[in-house]
């Protein structure tokens, strides 16, 4: 799947005019482009939207790949999250923290909680490195971030519910993202942080600042406004 093709989804669903969320269109200013030399991205951001959760995104293939992490990763690995797919982002939303209008796709306080790089880690049964997207596609993959708060071994992996393993209504297929033991064998973490008390790795600033600030963006929808 292309660039463009992966990313139909994510500008299909927001009105750019209205969001200061970055469109990744191609040859612009936020299309986010990077040098595939350098060391895959990777991002957590809190989002106070209807729902409060967290955003986990990977750099594959030139999009982030995204899940939804309503309890946030956490450090601990007797903790196992559950992670919802949701669509691709551009790069460039590593860096978005702001306020999406109420009336728009997602509308609510998003910060940056933290940011880094990581190094993918899936091997295959013969221990031969397999490549992240087609471990991805298989539905398990282990990478090491490299973040200013989450940092060490971690695993995504895909399963099916009950329904769907039986032949019924096809649901979008679950995820569970886990911490795993590092090499000094330790097995403990401190959890996830409170994502209101939280601050952004990016200004310093909790949700609440952020949503309060002077430049806050702000839409309220015309009578023939449609959304």
């Amino acid at each position: 799947m292309s660039e463009k093709d992966g990313l139909r989804t994510y500008r299909g669903k927001r009105h750019f005019d209205r969001t200061s969320e970055p469109s990744g269109d191609p040859g612009t200013a936020d299309d986010g482009a990077r040098s595939p030399s350098d060391e895959p991205v990777f991002v957590v951001q809190i989002h106070d939207a209807s729902t409060m959760h967290f955003d986990f995104r990977l750099e594959v293939d030139g999009v982030l790949k995204s899940w939804s992490v309503p309890k946030g990763p956490s450090t601990d690995p007797h903790d196992k999250r559950l992670a919802i797919p949701t669509e691709d982002h551009p790069m460039s939303y590593r860096d978005f923290e702001g306020v999406i209008p109420q009336g728009e796709y997602g509308g609510g306080t998003v910060i940056v909680w933290d940011q880094g790089t990581y190094s993918p880690t899936s091997h295959d049964k013969r221990h031969r490195p397999v490549p992240f997207a087609q471990a991805l596609e298989k539905g398990h993959v282990t990478f090491e971030l490299h973040g200013r708060k989450l940092r060490g071994q971690y695993a995504l992996t895909r399963f099916h519910g009950r329904e769907e393993q039986n032949g019924g209504s096809a649901k979008k297929p679950t995820w569970l993202l886990v911490r795993t033991a590092d090499g000094t064998g330790s097995t403990s973490g401190s959890g996830t942080t409170d994502p209101r008390r939280a601050r952004s790795a990016r200004s310093g600033r909790t949700l609440r600042q952020v949503a309060e600030a002077p430049d806050a963006p702000t839409w309220e929808p015309n009578d023939g406004d449609q959304t």
